[in-house]
């Protein structure tokens, strides 16, 4: 390492716009796959469905969130449109959210099937909470979430520039979603299908819950990346990941939220919690030997993570490598194999 690793800057790469995926491949492990063998130091082109031809014997690790639609549309009461999105699910039935258009403390929003927000705090970054309400009822989390399902839209990130359709509330959520509580989906997750899945039966496999927040999109905005303060989203793990993990198998890690996740219980052995753990070649994993990743913005602290495997200069190698091989980058695009 030196003293480029600690910059901002020095994690900057340029792409060009039409490399950007705006939708996922039609059949999920068609995706391609860029495989580096660190200890031959080569890369391999193929692609998600031939994922067992490249892994070692390991364990394999998924993140079971699911993503609920986040995104709402309404009005103040003066009649001026508003658009909410909620960022993170808080204790006591609170929502941190953003919200397009001005709203001051108390303010009262109104949706569809009659539900209302209220604005109950401002932060100094322009995020509120807000708590929703029905008839003047307070609405629980599980109750905002099924009201949700009907007046909500999928949360697409933003560099995706089109609206949510009714094709992505199955495309941008994993095979295997079962805990409800993310507004953005593990992106890495998203290749695996049947037909892959069938193809890894060999593997033994577990699961993590860590629900993504809006916090993943979050630009590092110091101009040494060892001052940034990474965000926490909830995680908790199962009987059978915490097994693996305090075992010597290898693990695969499918996606950065995994191994965040695995890499905090490494070091405070806590089941569930708050993960704020920021990955990056200056803190580099102790537990996960291998990860599968989509391409991330630069940066980043996804593409930070990355390089605490196999360090900046390697990974921006690889990802001037992608670009010139035309691999689709970011959500719904390909993803890369560290072995």
């Amino acid at each position: 390492m030196n003293k480029e690793d600690e910059l901002l800057n020095s994690y900057d790469y340029f792409l060009p716009p039409e490399l950007i995926a705006q939708y996922p491949s039609k059949i999920a492990s068609d995706a391609r796959l860029l495989v580096y063998d660190r200890k031959k130091n080569a890369v391999i082109h193929d692609y998600f469905y031939n994922l067992a031809k490249f892994l070692p014997q390991c364990a394999i690790i998924f993140n079971d969130t699911k993503v609920f639609k986040a995104r709402i549309f309404g009005n103040k009461k003066s009649g001026a449109k508003i658009e909410l999105f909620i960022n993170k699910i808080l204790a006591n039935d609170e929502f941190l959210v953003q919200i397009r258009g001005k709203v001051r403390l108390d303010d009262e929003l109104c949706f569809d099937e009659d539900i209302k927000a209220k604005v109950k705090q401002i932060y100094d970054d322009g995020k509120k909470i807000v708590c929703f309400f029905k008839n003047d009822r307070k609405l629980n989390t599980k109750e905002l979430l099924e009201f949700l399902e009907k007046i909500g839209h999928i949360p697409l990130p933003p560099y995706m520039k089109r609206a949510d359709t009714k094709e992505d509330e199955s495309t941008y959520q994993s095979i295997f979603a079962k805990n409800i509580g993310a507004v953005a989906a593990p992106t890495a997750s998203l290749h695996f299908d049947k037909r892959l899945l069938d193809s890894l039966n060999e593997y033994k496999k577990a699961f993590i819950t860590l629900h993504v927040g809006a916090g993943t999109f979050a630009g590092v905005e110091c101009d040494n990346i060892k001052e940034h303060k990474m965000h926490s989203e909830y995680y908790s793990l199962s009987k059978e990941a915490i097994g693996i993990i305090n075992s010597n198998t290898p693990i695969l890690g499918v996606g950065t939220t995994v191994t965040r996740t695995i890499e905090f219980y490494a070091r405070n052995k806590k089941e569930y919690g708050e993960c704020d753990l920021f990955l990056n070649p200056f803190n580099k994993p102790i537990r996960q030997e291998y990860l599968l990743t989509n391409f991330h913005l630069p940066k980043s602290t996804l593409i930070m993570l990355v390089a605490a495997f196999i360090g900046r200069e390697q990974t921006l190698k690889l990802y001037d490598i992608a670009i010139k091989e035309k691999y689709k980058f970011y959500s719904y695009g390909d993803g890369m194999l560290i072995i």
